[in-house]
């Protein structure tokens, strides 16, 4: 069983909170809150309003990290590389590294849009924090 999930960044990392986040949310509206799609382990009863704790698996991250991080960085340095090896100058190196870094970016945002990609990175709730959210009202 799936849900969505309502996520405040800000509120989730204290280094989002301050400012200090890795940068993940800096393509993103900062003031708006993220939903997710999460699998519900099994035997746990979720209703609407629940505060839930979402976790994504430590290998699942390090391979999103990688994806993410290290496809735009070794894009750039090999590019680079290439660039300095056609002796191309370091005006030439640096428009190389851009380009480099480009392509990684177009890369793993194409990896992690299919499907199999997707089934992977998907988080899991795993307990209730608390039965329902107070509506303030």
């Amino acid at each position: 069983m799936r849900a969505v999930v309502g996520i405040d960044v800000a509120a989730a990392c204290p280094r989002c909170a301050a400012g200090k986040g890795c940068g993940a949310g800096l393509l993103a509206d900062a003031g708006r809150q993220r939903q997710v799609e999460a699998t519900v382990i099994e035997g746990l009863q979720l209703h609407e309003g629940d505060l839930v704790e979402v976790a994504l698996a430590p290998d699942n991250l390090l391979r999103a990290a990688l994806i993410v991080y290290g496809l735009p960085m070794a894009g750039a340095i090999l590019a680079a590389l290439l660039a300095y090896a056609l002796s191309l100058g370091d005006v030439g190196a640096a428009a190389a590294a851009l380009a480099g870094l480009t392509l990684g970016l177009l890369l793993g945002r194409w990896r992690l849009r299919r499907e199999a990609c997707l089934s992977r990175f998907v988080p899991v709730i795993e307990k209730i924090i608390t039965d329902t959210v107070p509506t303030g009202g």
